[in-house]
């Protein structure tokens, strides 16, 4: 999540695993965008190639609002609970 952060289209972030059949587990990245920045995809995977080792590398990466707490914390199992189902 550190490194999503340092990526200038993006405004929040969130990595949870997603089941795989082959790994087991994957990276998935939820991500908010800045509304000022138009980013695809692959160049947050590419970005994150970059800056990862390559199993920390996401290999799925979802355009969306995040989910909040009314505090504001990320629902990370809400996350979890959509990877799941994609």
């Amino acid at each position: 999540e550190d490194t999503l952060y340092k990526h200038p289209a993006v405004m929040e972030a969130a990595v949870v695993a997603r089941p795989d059949e082959k790994w087991g587990e994957t990276p998935c990245a939820f991500i908010t965008r800045r509304r000022d920045h138009d980013v695809s995809h692959e160049d947050i995977i590419a970005f994150c190639r970059q800056h990862l080792a390559g199993f920390k590398v996401p290999k799925t990466v979802i355009f969306t609002e995040l989910p909040k707490t009314s505090t504001g914390k990320i629902q990370k199992f809400v996350l979890r609970d959509w990877a799941k189902a994609l």
